[in-house]
């Protein structure tokens, strides 16, 4: 099953209806791709499989770094909480070294 770990994007079933009002159930997967993600603050690539659609709204909240901040961690994957979790870290030891200079 294909899906979306930033997301958290999956297959739904949905109904082709006919002209005749006949319902033919189908399931429409999200385009998931294998992707290699430049975080920042890390300084490093990160692979995911992300959706097409989740790269467009990676772009235009500003970086992977902003976008994955902001994400609800209930919609992420264990691989990518983690990553958070890396990000979160760096830049509060970052934060904090400015301030004792």
């Amino acid at each position: 099953m294909a899906r979306c770990e930033l997301s958290g994007k999956s297959p739904v079933v949905k109904n082709l209806v006919s002209h005749s009002n006949i319902k033919t159930k189908t399931k429409a997967t999200p385009n998931v791709q294998k992707k290699r993600l430049y975080s920042n603050s890390l300084g490093a690539f990160v692979t995911l499989k992300v959706a097409t659609s989740t790269l467009k709204s990676l772009e235009h909240c500003g970086g992977f770094d902003k976008y994955i901040l902001n994400q609800d961690d209930a919609k992420m994957s264990e691989r990518a909480l983690t990553v958070k979790r890396k990000i979160a870290r760096k830049l509060k030891s970052k934060k904090t070294a400015k301030t004792k200079v």
